[in-house]
């Protein structure tokens, strides 16, 4: 009597693709890498020469010694298999920070894909005019996958990381404010025209010269029948001469000074800020040491493009308005006359009345007081 022949089952299906490497992983640069393979080298190699050495000094041949060197070459590379794979680290790698560690994982990838790992460094370490080296090199840099992994690490599934701590992220510093000086405000900026003090003065004459003095003249008797002459008069004294015109100018009294006209500022959210000193504006500002603040202007940014301390505004010597930017990330500008201009960090500007400044996603409008 026959059994029934089960019927037979589906063929078997391809294996399960590996995992995809994990692109979170902080790479390691090819150069740290270089270091790392150097020192690994040079550590075995030394230790090769030493081995070769001591054979040459117990054992007789050179078959001996050789075969000591090899044998002493295998049990280095299985040690630093082991410990690849165990703890992802090598003497090179743990001096600068690396690990080598599983693609798909993030954790140590085993003491069999690190030997094989190992092998084929080892075998392209050889005496070839650094060619297998280079080969390695070469496919690490061309990764496609931009994690620098190269032949060897992808047959081991292996990808190097870079476990130094990543420093954080700080906004430049701040740079301390200049003093200001405004030497291009007398040229582009009509100054604020202030009354001069002048003291008044009684109008003045200009010396007279006095009349020569006439000399006596001896009496004479006049002629029978005539009528005595009436005595001489003296000329009539001119009156004072007119002063200079400019004389006259300055006799004229003056009004009391009166102060410049001040300045302000117009907020893109309605807030006015009046620049009676140093005024600083950022997302948080922070006046500098030794620094003399008059207003510290905090501006909401929606999408971060302020900086800290962003910019500055100051009123010069002469009356005029400048702003600075203080090295800010997204820059400064001002915009006069429909005609926009970048301001340089650290270098101030004047303003005129109506510009408008935009501070990252921020503006302000210049207003003068009156």
């Amino acid at each position: 009597m026959s059994t029934p022949v089960a019927p037979p089952g589906p063929p078997p299906g391809p294996p399960p693709p590996a995992p995809p490497a994990r692109t979170d992983l902080p790479t390691a640069d090819l150069e740290r890498r270089y270091y790392a393979h150097v020192v690994d080298r040079a550590l075995a190699w030394t230790t090769y020469a030493a081995v070769a050495g001591l054979g040459w000094w117990l054992l007789d041949g050179p078959l001996a010694v050789a075969l000591l060197v090899l044998g002493w070459a295998l049990v280095v590379q299985v040690a630093l298999g082991v410990l690849l794979g165990l703890r992802g680290l090598s003497p090179g790698k743990a001096l600068l920070g690396l690990r080598a560690v599983s693609a798909a994982t993030g954790r140590p990838v085993g003491v069999g894909p690190a030997l094989l790992r190992g092998l084929v460094v080892g075998l392209a370490g050889l005496p070839t005019l650094l060619l297998g080296a280079a080969t390695l090199a070469w496919t690490s840099a061309s990764d496609r996958d931009r994690q620098r992994r190269g032949w060897h690490d992808h047959l081991a599934g292996t990808v190097v990381v870079d476990l130094r701590p990543v420093p954080e992220a700080q906004e430049p510093d701040e740079a301390r404010p200049r003093a200001i000086v405004n030497l291009t405000a007398m040229r582009l900026v009509p100054a604020t025209v202030r009354p001069a003090v002048t003291a008044t003065r009684p109008p003045t004459t200009p010396p007279t010269t006095p009349a020569p003095a006439r000399t006596p003249r001896a009496p004479t008797t006049p002629p029978r029948g005539s009528r005595p002459s009436s005595p001489p008069s003296s000329p009539p004294s001119s009156p004072p001469a007119d002063p200079p015109a400019g004389a006259r100018r300055r006799a004229v009294p003056t009004d009391s000074p009166t102060p410049p006209a001040g300045w302000q500022v117009e907020l893109d959210s309605g807030e006015r800020v009046v620049v009676d000193g140093l005024v600083l504006l950022g997302r948080g500002p922070v006046a500098g040491p030794g620094e003399q603040v008059r207003h510290l202007v905090p501006l909401r940014s929606q999408d971060m493009s302020v900086s800290k301390t962003h910019a500055q505004l100051q009123v010069a010597a002469d009356g005029a308005l400048v702003v600075m930017d203080r090295g800010s990330t997204n820059g400064s500008v001002v915009l006069r006359a429909g005609v926009s201009r970048e301001l340089t960090p650290g270098k101030p500007l004047t303003l005129l009345e109506g510009d408008t400044v935009r501070l990252g996603d921020r503006s302000l409008r210049v207003l003068q007081r009156g």
